[in-house]
């Protein structure tokens, strides 16, 4: 078990970047990075990038020098290697993705469009951006054997429309905004089930025979199943979204959300979302609650 570097050979930001790893678990990764005080932000599914300023010294702390393709095969035989198709996706890859669902779902509202998107870019987010709600609607299409309803999908357009960091008030205020905007242009009923919908992504408790409900719940639950490495780059980016609450009250908060993600039962209220991630999403949460990220 180690700590691994390569040589600094990848240009970007008018410098060489190297990789560090570790061929035994993210914790140790994550563990030597903070004592290093590498930046939570340089940490990529199974990787930290780290400048070429710092390689020797990262080598004096205890990480071994390796060549790229000796770093690579080490990372690939511990099971940690997260290949290009299953990592986050870039922001400009998701927002291209969502331009073309927009214009499936309201091809004569291209500004509502346009405008929910400028929302969803705004620059203070991380976890709760353009990728999210692109994820969001692939695991609605995971759910349905056709096209969700447009209810539905559009519940999942506004459940983070305003997005400050304040759980409930958030999910209030774009419910409201939802009702506003829609009403004119799906009418007043279908407006307001989509705000309904929205309000429930507060608490993620919808009753079982919601079938709507359970499954924007569903959906927006299921980065909770992602593979290790990109549950990591999660778990990141929702404690950069809450940078204004110190450590000691973030981590108190998460363990409070973790634990009860874990007393939910089921948390996946969908026949197909249970058999899809509710394995592989206690797994993750478990292994949180054991080993938690920075």
């Amino acid at each position: 078990m180690a700590i691994l570097i390569d040589q600094p050979r990848w240009p970007n930001h008018g410098t060489l970047w190297a990789h560090v790893v570790s061929d035994s678990s993210l914790s140790e990764l994550h563990g030597f990075a903070a004592a290093a005080g590498i930046p939570a932000r340089g940490f990529d599914h199974d990787h930290y990038d780290v400048p070429a300023r710092l390689h020797t010294e990262l080598i004096a702390r205890g990480a071994e020098p390796v060549t790229s393709l000796e770093l690579a095969r080490r990372l690939i035989d511990a099971g940690l290697r997260v290949r290009a198709r299953d990592r986050t996706p870039s922001r400009a890859v998701a927002t291209e993705e969502l331009q073309r669902r927009w214009q499936e779902l309201l091809p004569q509202h291209a500004e509502r469009g346009v405008a929910l998107l400028a929302r969803w870019s705004e620059r203070h987010r991380h976890y709760h951006d353009v990728r999210h709600l692109a994820h969001c609607l692939t695991s609605l299409d995971e759910l349905t054997d056709s096209a969700p309803e447009r209810p539905v999908a559009l519940a999942a357009w506004y459940h983070d429309a305003v997005y400050e960091g304040v759980p409930g008030e958030d999910e209030e205020a774009s419910a409201v905004l939802a009702e506003r905007e829609l009403e004119e242009v799906i009418g007043r009923a279908e407006a307001r089930e989509v705000g309904r919908l929205v309000r429930l992504t507060a608490a993620h408790a919808p009753g079982l025979d919601d079938e709507r409900g359970t499954l924007l719940s569903d959906a927006d639950l299921s980065i909770l199943a992602v593979n290790n490495g990109r549950y990591h780059v999660y778990l990141r980016d929702v404690r950069l979204d809450f940078a204004h609450v110190g450590d000691a009250d973030f981590r108190e908060g998460r363990r409070r959300v973790v634990e009860g993600l874990l007393a939910t039962e089921p948390l996946f209220r969908t026949h197909r979302g249970h058999a899809l991630w509710e394995a592989a999403a206690r797994a993750n949460l478990l292994g949180e609650l054991q080993f938690p990220a920075r």
